[in-house]
């Protein structure tokens, strides 16, 4: 069963810009992954102030496999844009 992980952040107004340019620089950092299935940076309307960043995995495992590693290897050496994130995770109901 797909997992979905969203990781809601806190963009501080007129940083935006500088979020977008960034996930645009590495668009296809995490193609190759074992399971992943998708990625889609959302920008906020109507109200909604963070930015949600949307991965789609085959399995909890490969997520949790390409956290870890991603998280031994970041060491961009750029600020932060965000000043904080909260993580919403799912599951893909396959409706029969």
């Amino acid at each position: 069963m797909s997992v979905v992980v969203i990781n809601a952040l806190n963009v501080p107004e007129g940083a935006g810009t500088e979020l977008e340019a960034r996930f645009a620089a590495r668009k296809h950092a995490v193609d190759n992954a074992p399971g992943f299935e998708g990625f889609k940076l959302l920008r906020p309307t109507a109200g909604e102030s963070r930015y949600f960043v949307y991965t789609q995995w085959a399995t909890r495992e490969d997520y949790e496999n390409w956290r870890d590693h991603r998280a031994a290897r970041d060491h961009s050496g750029q600020a932060p844009v965000a000043s904080g994130a909260e993580l919403l995770e799912f599951e893909v109901v396959e409706l029969g």
